[in-house]
């Protein structure tokens, strides 16, 4: 039996508006979350995750109203990621009806919060997303907090530690590469991939279609994109887009 690799939609979201960093800096406004949610039913996309990446910066906390229309729209399996920092936030927002909750600060301001998480909606609905950046003098360190907070560990000894406190499933995201067009990180990839047995998401720099294969070949369960699926031409004009399902099961093994 063919398995398909999930092929995932990232759309990161500020202020209620959906937005498109470069290497987590300079959003630039691409338009409604809740139209590109309706977009991405009509092209039978198979998951989304949905990030408000200002919400732990700000500390403005989980946006119920933004979850309550994504929900009340959405077709396929959502994660959410933004502001979540405590059990209660996290069966909130189940409730709501997202699949998955995507914790990313808090993950390394209190892990113990992983665990309490896990156990309360079990590990596959729990993913923690590590946000890393290459040393000059080689490897990566990991952040929070857009990039602006080093939290004194490499991607792959963060990933271990979501692993081992619950997290049934890590995005890994290249800091340097986001929004850039120029490939995913497969080196960043590999060293995470290689350390846990969880499943591993791979985000940052997805330009084509192939990039998707070698981030799977570098260990990758699924891979993810954010303005590959929402930017077109070398003017960066919105357009939403997705490939066609007979691609997505070109990638199965």
């Amino acid at each position: 039996m063919n398995v398909f690799p999930r092929v995932i939609p990232v759309l990161l979201v500020s202020d209620g508006y959906l937005v498109k960093p470069v290497r987590f800096a300079g959003d630039k406004y691409v338009g409604d979350p809740i139209n590109a949610v309706r977009i991405f039913n009509e092209k039978q996309v198979d998951e989304l995750v949905i990030c408000d990446i200002d919400a732990s910066v700000r500390g403005t906390g989980v946006n119920y109203g933004l979850i309550e229309d994504i929900a009340s729209e959405a077709f396929m399996p959502v994660a959410y990621g933004g502001g979540i920092t405590s059990v209660a936030d996290a069966r909130r927002i189940t409730g709501i009806g997202i699949e998955k909750v995507v914790l990313n600060t808090v993950a390394f301001t209190r892990p113990e919060s992983i665990t309490e998480i896990s156990t309360a909606l079990g590990a596959s609905s729990t993913v923690v997303s590590i946000d890393a950046k290459k040393r000059m003098t080689g490897g990566w360190d990991t952040f929070i907090r857009r990039a602006s907070k080093r939290v004194g560990l490499t991607p792959a000894e963060a990933a271990l530690r979501a692993q081992e406190l619950g997290a049934g499933e890590i995005i890994v995201s290249s800091i340097d590469r986001e929004g850039t067009f120029s490939g995913y990180d497969l080196k960043l990839v590999e060293s995470v991939a290689s350390a846990v047995t969880v499943p591993v998401v791979a985000l940052g720099g997805a330009s084509a279609f192939d990039d998707f294969r070698t981030a799977l070949e570098a260990g990758a369960s699924a891979v993810a994109a954010g303005s590959m699926f929402v930017l077109n031409g070398k003017h960066r004009a919105v357009l939403i887009s997705y490939p066609a399902p007979e691609q997505v099961r070109s990638l199965g093994i």
